[in-house]
C-alpha cells in the first residue's frame, strides 16, 4: 500500500507540474497558447517572450500592450529587413489578430521584448505578464522559461 501511495503521489505531481507549464489562457475570443521565453545567458539585460494567439471570434482584434514586473520596459516588437539587415522594431499600433486566425509570436518575428530585466531569466522558472487586447481586454499569464537559445517551446517537460 505504501508503494502504491508513493507512486500515486509521484504521478499526480508530474501531472500537475505539466499542467502548470502547458496552461493556455483566454481573453474574450482570444486563446493565448504556450507562453515562453528564453533563459538569459551571462549578463544579458534584455530578453523576449513568445506565444501563439488564436482569435476564435468573428471580429478582428489586436494585442496592444504587454506589462509586467520582469523588466523595466516591455514592448511589442517585430523583426524587419532594412537594406538587407535584420532589425528589431517596436510595433506601432499593436499586433493584429484577424478573426478566425492565429498569430505566432516567435524568434525572428513578432515577440514581446523585455528590456532592463530585473533578474536573469532562469530555465525552468516562470514570470507573470499582463496582455492587453483592443477588444478582448486584459489577461494575466505565466511565461515559462526555456533553455537559452531555444527556438520554440518544448513540450517534453524533461527539465521539471
Amino acid at each position: 500500500m505504501k508503494k502504491f501511495l508513493v507512486t500515486l503521489t509521484a504521478l499526480l505531481a508530474l501531472t500537475f507540474s505539466g499542467l502548470a507549464v502547458a496552461k493556455d489562457y483566454k481573453a474574450g475570443d482570444i486563446m493565448i497558447k504556450q507562453p515562453w521565453a528564453r533563459a538569459t545567458l551571462g549578463q544579458m539585460k534584455n530578453g523576449a517572450s513568445f506565444l501563439t494567439l488564436h482569435n476564435m471570434g468573428a471580429e478582428d482584434d489586436k494585442l496592444v500592450a504587454a506589462t509586467g514586473s520582469a523588466a523595466k520596459r516591455i514592448e511589442l516588437h517585430s523583426h524587419t529587413m532594412v537594406d538587407g539587415v535584420m532589425k528589431m522594431r517596436e510595433v506601432e499600433g499593436g499586433i493584429p489578430v484577424a478573426a478566425q486566425s492565429m498569430v505566432e509570436l516567435k524568434p525572428g518575428s513578432f515577440h514581446i521584448m523585455l528590456m532592463g530585466l530585473e533578474a536573469p531569466l532562469k530555465e525552468g522558472e516562470m514570470f507573470p505578464l499582463t496582455l492587453t487586447f483592443e477588444k478582448a481586454g486584459n489577461v494575466d499569464i505565466m511565461v515559462h522559461i526555456e533553455k537559452g537559445g531555444a527556438m520554440k517551446k518544448t513540450d517534453d517537460h524533461s527539465n521539471h
